[in-house]
């Protein structure tokens, strides 16, 4: 259990830091050559590919020694699901926000290092109303992190299936982690994952906080919903497995 909860730990880590990394130091990087300012950033796309690229290594990392959840939602699904422990729930969940911590805490050290940065900018928190990128309402932030986190936890679940082709749970994985995210950064930011929500919302405090509870409630019931429907569209009961076999 001690070498899954530091995977966990560092797998959710580099999940933050890269992904919301990439979206607070490389979304809207402009360079200057002589008096014209140039767009290198990476934007949305880049953005979504950071955050799918994350957790296709980290699959390919530690799968084989935590399942590589990195996530309290796909912990619960794949639970409610019967691929998991209920037992090794909550300490899962534990590493999983320590590691979105540190992960929020190294990348505001690391931005901070710009003159004028500060985290009141967002600092990728997830959010709603006034607070999401393209201003869509609480509903739609709500029903949006439900239906993609469902889908998210449906991709784990069938990848994961002992009678998919073995060994390519992770491309999947990531690719859908990217997807989901070329749709939902507009709405939220997109979360789909409470501790990544948790991370960066503890360092602006504020509204960040006061919203947080949707990045946890929004997730949670979708892959509870994915945990409940999968079985019965699969037919045969699985083995337990892990989110990255």
């Amino acid at each position: 259990m001690k070498n899954k909860l530091i995977a966990e730990i560092l797998g959710t880590f580099w999940l933050v830091f890269g992904g919301c990394g990439s979206a607070v130091l490389a979304a809207k990087f402009i360079a200057t050559e002589g008096a014209t300012p140039i767009n290198l950033g990476i934007g949305l796309v880049g953005v979504s590919l950071a955050f799918g690229l994350t957790v296709l290594t980290m699959a390919f990392a530690i799968g084989h020694i935590s399942g590589c959840h990195l996530n309290p939602a796909v912990s619960i699904g794949l639970c409610v699901g019967g691929r998991f422990k209920a037992g090794e729930l909550l300490p899962y969940i534990v590493a999983q926000v320590v590691g979105a911590l540190a992960g929020a805490w190294v990348l505001s050290i690391i931005a901070g290092g710009q003159a004028g940065f500060t985290t009141a900018a967002g600092f990728a928190s997830n959010g709603y109303g006034e607070h999401s990128p393209g201003n869509y309402s609480m509903m739609s932030a709500f029903v949006a992190e439900v239906v993609l986190t469902f889908f998210f936890l449906i991709i784990i679940l069938g990848a994961t299936d002992k009678r998919a082709p073995q060994g390519f749970a992770p491309i999947a994985i990531g690719l859908g982690l990217t997807l989901i995210h070329l749709i939902g950064i507009p709405v939220t930011n997109l979360s789909v994952n409470p501790a990544r929500s948790t991370g960066p919302a503890f360092f602006v405090g504020g509204w960040a906080l006061q919203q947080l509870w949707l990045f946890w409630v929004a997730p949670i019931l979708g892959a509870v919903l994915a945990g409940v429907v999968y079985p019965l569209m699969a037919g045969s009961a699985n083995e337990k497995n892990s989110a990255a076999r």
